[in-house]
């Protein structure tokens, strides 16, 4: 009789660790893809992803649209008057009070960002109309001026300021 001694490898050994790695291939195989569909797809990373804006060629007293996250985003390169205009204004006549400072960036005072959306029924304004040189939705009559404070017309609140922060002198990031 012979006997094998417990060093040695046998038949049996090798069926035994080549079904555990056929194993955990055919687990992997089977979890990748699961786990993988699971993440968003390309369009909607690309909706919520921050956007950059350069701001070199957009030309002092232009409002530039863009969009972000589907809203659109008006970028106002405010001229020395329009930012004279909005600091004189006594912001407690204001229906929703908020001096210009607060809706700008410190040393950024010519660059205003906003939601372009009315805080009344969600239209679109138009730039540079109305009696404040600001924004005008034409559907309800709401009126803003060069800051995006409502001034005039049944919107409640001023236009909303995005989440953005300057990465350079001339550039941003929106998101």
């Amino acid at each position: 009789m012979t006997t094998v001694s417990s060093a040695e490898h046998t038949r049996r050994d090798f069926l035994y660790i080549a079904t555990g790695a056929v194993a955990t291939v055919g687990a992997a195989a089977v979890l990748v893809p699961l786990i993988n569909q699971m993440n968003p797809d390309a369009s909607t990373i690309a909706a919520g992803a921050p956007v950059e804006i350069d701001l070199g060629p957009i030309a002092a007293g232009q409002i530039v649209k863009v969009f972000w996250r589907s809203k659109p985003i008006f970028i106002f390169h405010r001229t020395p008057n329009d930012i004279e205009l909005a600091k004189k204004v006594d912001v407690a006549s204001l229906r929703d009070p908020e001096p210009d400072s607060e809706r700008v960036k410190a040393g950024h005072e010519q660059w205003l960002v906003v939601i372009g959306i009315c805080t009344h029924l969600g239209c679109i304004p138009l730039p540079h109309e109305g009696n404040y040189d600001g924004w005008f939705c034409p559907c309800h009559g709401s009126q803003y001026d060069s800051a995006g404070r409502i001034r005039q017309g049944p919107a409640p609140k001023n236009l909303y300021l995005p989440p953005y922060k300057f990465v350079s002198n001339t550039k941003i990031r929106i998101g």
